[in-house]
């Protein structure tokens, strides 16, 4: 039995071309699920991962594929792509790297 995919609205708030307070370029873009608490008592956070997408948004609907779970933070990152679109767990963790170099990240 396949399980559905949980589709998710996302609102960006750092997108592609965003440079944080530690000068870490966003190549992809970034954002949260509004209604959902994560583990830092804030909205939960999200990368966009899309072959799709070369250009900066303000929203996206894609859908749940991977999970970061952080093991020396509070915080899981959510990864969502396009419907229909396939990533392996490799392609997850060179995009995500820009960020979770800092961190020890398993990606499920």
């Amino acid at each position: 039995m396949k399980m559905k995919k949980l589709k998710l609205k996302i609102t960006v708030d750092r997108p592609i071309g965003y440079t944080d307070e530690f000068g870490n370029t966003y190549p992809i873009n970034y954002g949260f699920v509004s209604g959902i608490i994560g583990g830092d008592d804030e909205e939960q956070d999200v990368y966009i991962i899309s072959s799709k997408v070369d250009r900066p948004l303000k929203s996206f609907t894609g859908e749940l594929i991977a999970v970061i779970t952080r093991k020396d933070d509070v915080e899981e990152k959510w990864v969502v792509t396009s419907k229909e679109e396939q990533l392996t767990l490799e392609e997850i963790k060179n995009t995500v790297h820009f960020i979770e170099q800092y961190f020890d990240s398993d990606i499920e």
